[in-house]
């Protein structure tokens, strides 16, 4: 069975797999919310090829889940943002995290990536963690977040190497 023929099913969980079923295109999402938008800074943080990483962002533009704003003219440069549709998929990725921190091998006193707070609450989101019951669809946009050391050293590594295979300087 190919990847578009799951797309094309009447099962609405094989079409959302068809859009987001890789693990390519939710780490495309995670640095977006990150604050990550231009091309190099996403492929330096996910490994991607840029070949790769072109033709997601593509398909991921083509289904509505992002959108290019152009930077630069000469030459030209986009960066990407998350759409209205590509940001209810935060509800998803806030699920994904909360199933990792309890199930990947974090112990209970590990430092998590990355600290979130519900700014409408104030309280800690971790892996128990779940959005008030009334109100707006959540989104990254309601939470302060801060990054740990470890994650970020991490972070800083993989965009050293990035820039070193490429040859420029930090």
């Amino acid at each position: 069975m190919s990847w578009d023929s799951v797309a094309d099913s009447l099962c609405p969980i094989a079409r959302a797999l068809g859009v987001v079923g890789d693990r390519w295109t939710l780490l495309i999402m995670r640095e977006l919310i990150m604050g990550n938008h231009r091309f190099d800074e996403i492929q330096a943080q996910t490994g991607m090829s840029s070949h790769l990483l072109s033709t997601r962002l593509k398909r991921m533009e083509e289904d509505g889940i992002v959108e290019r704003r152009q930077y630069s003219k000469r030459p030209p440069r986009y960066e990407y943002y998350q759409t209205a549709k590509g940001k209810e998929l935060d509800q998803v990725i806030l699920l994904l995290r909360a199933w990792g921190m309890k199930h990947c091998d974090f112990g209970a006193k590990d430092e998590p990536a990355m600290r979130v707070v519900h700014r409408e609450t104030g309280r800690l989101i971790d892996a128990n963690w779940r959005p008030p019951d009334k109100g707006k669809r959540f989104t990254f946009d309601d939470v302060d977040s801060k990054i740990s050391k470890g994650f970020a050293a991490e972070r800083e590594k993989k965009r050293s190497s990035f820039r070193a295979a490429r040859g420029l300087s930090d």
